[in-house]
């Protein structure tokens, strides 16, 4: 008699364990995470710090932005359209600098020769979309922390007030926080088609992330809380007076959009060369 060797093949739970464990351990041993988590921190500190100065050519004294710290982190209302630079300096420029991190994160492994070796051992193009759409999700959701805690820094240097509803403030960070998700997943599958063009990757996540698109059809619609179903739309509606629901639509737009680029990443890479 011959025994018969049957290999079956990982679950999909171990499959993607060990996928997470090598993109975690990757992005915990290369510099550019922490280079982005201290350019989210200095960035409120920059926007504080360099509002209200005295014009040198002048002497006069220049309006400072904010009066409140918090408004470096949320807008006190959604704000879909970009009336000043107080409207659109807070938090949601994580998701700008966050976009340009996943770029260069995911691009490594093309330029590297990596994704060879990784579609080698680990066929399931499914597991390398949400592999990489969970970590750049917890790399951008540290970067909002840091933001937040050099928002609270900057406050405390140059002593604008820290009034605020605690309740709506929590909403609002929890909101942008899980936002994190959808933008992660965006970007990803941004990479994933320009994945032989490095540059091109870069620009079209800048783009995408400072919500060019939204911020023009807003300018002809109004602030429509239909734009809420898109990733920036979400990411402005997480404000100051946000509540319960805020972080809920937040959490239902970054779900299904991490969902719909997490499949189309995937026949996309099943139907052409992932190299």
């Amino acid at each position: 008699m011959t025994r018969e060797l049957k290999f079956e093949s990982p679950s999909f739970y171990k499959r993607l364990k060990g996928m997470l464990g090598v993109d975690f351990y990757r992005l915990f041993h290369t510099p550019m995470y922490y280079i982005f988590l201290a350019i989210a921190a200095i960035i409120p500190a920059m926007i504080l710090g360099t509002t209200g100065m005295t014009d040198p050519t002048t002497g006069v004294a220049t309006a400072p932005l904010y009066t409140n710290v918090w408004n470096i982190v949320a807008a006190d209302s959604p704000l879909y359209v970009v009336n000043s630079i107080a409207d659109y300096a807070n938090m949601n420029m994580v998701f700008i600098f966050g976009g340009i991190m996943v770029s260069i994160f995911i691009g490594r492994d093309y330029k590297s020769g990596y994704v060879k070796q990784l579609f080698t051992t680990h066929p399931k193009k499914q597991d390398y979309m949400m592999s990489k759409t969970i970590v750049c999700a917890f790399a951008m959701a540290c970067m909002c922390i840091t933001y937040l805690l050099g928002a609270v820094a900057a406050g405390l240097l140059t002593g604008v007030s820290f009034e605020v509803n605690v309740g709506s403030l929590i909403c609002a960070v929890l909101g942008k926080i899980i936002m994190s998700l959808g933008w992660a997943s965006l970007y990803t599958f941004l990479n994933v088609i320009f994945r032989k063009y490095f540059g091109v990757s870069i620009a079209s996540s800048f783009f995408f992330g400072t919500g060019i698109m939204i911020i023009g059809a807003a300018a002809i619609i109004g602030n429509n809380s239909a734009l809420n179903i898109f990733l920036y739309g979400s990411s402005v509606f997480a404000c100051l007076s946000g509540n319960i629901v805020t972080v809920l639509v937040c959490l239902a737009c970054s779900v299904a959009w991490a969902i719909v680029y997490n499949v189309l990443g995937t026949k996309l890479l099943s139907k052409s060369d992932v190299y």
